[in-house]
């Protein structure tokens, strides 16, 4: 393969690059007016459970709980960021225990190896987790195996469990229908990238009306 072709904008005429510019111009305007409207939708249908979820959460901040994140690939990401936000908000804001399991890199690596990694979320809230805490799993899909499994050893330990999810939520919807997630967020597009960006915004809405429950 040629570089040309690798990086065509390197070797294009003033035409083709005014073409080119163009473009990008044009499809970084429909992204972003395609996640506006995605923001829009979750906000719209979703406002309510999104109260209800921050009150239970809060609930459980304030009896001394934990909260516990996890996700694959970009939702692992996620869910570090996402306890990084609960444990260091900031001046002004409270900081909240939170834990994303992926960090602990030798459980999950251990698991892996010696279980299967269907486990590797599942084991540790299970060891670890108590009624008073929270579970909160990231997937894009909705149907990641080890984020469910997760899911059922949290529930089984009493714990408050908070899906994130993705195109019409998968079997992560399916559970939740069972009531065997409390609250479920599902963010309704088969781009990858809007659901995470729409994901990252849900959470920071949660912490956010946590933070006002907790005052």
């Amino acid at each position: 393969m040629s570089l040309e072709s690798l990086y065509p904008f390197l070797h294009a005429g003033r035409a083709d690059l005014d073409e080119l510019l163009a473009d990008v111009t044009r499809s970084t305007r429909e992204k972003v007016e395609e996640i506006g409207r995605l923001r829009a939708e979750v906000a719209a249908t979703e406002a309510a459970e999104l109260a209800r979820c921050a009150e239970a959460m809060a609930d459980r901040f304030g009896r001394g709980g934990r909260l516990f994140t996890f996700g694959n690939g970009g939702s692992s990401t996620d869910a570090a960021g996402l306890a990084i936000l609960f444990t260091d908000p900031g001046e002004g804001a409270r900081p909240l225990p939170a834990t994303a399991l992926a960090e602990d890199v030798a459980t999950l690596t251990a698991l892996a190896n010696d279980v299967g990694f269907e486990v590797v979320f599942a084991r540790p809230l299970a060891a670890a987790g108590r009624p008073v805490d929270i579970a909160l799993g990231l997937s894009t899909s909705g149907g990641s195996a080890n984020v469910l499994r997760g899911f059922d050893a949290a529930r089984r330990r009493g714990m408050l469990t908070v899906g994130l999810a993705g195109y019409t939520g998968g079997p992560m919807a399916e559970v939740a229908a069972r009531g065997e997630i409390d609250h479920l967020f599902v963010m309704p597009s088969s781009s990858v990238h809007r659901i995470q960006e729409a994901q990252t915004t849900t959470y920071h809405v949660l912490w956010e009306l946590v933070q006002r429950a907790l005052r």
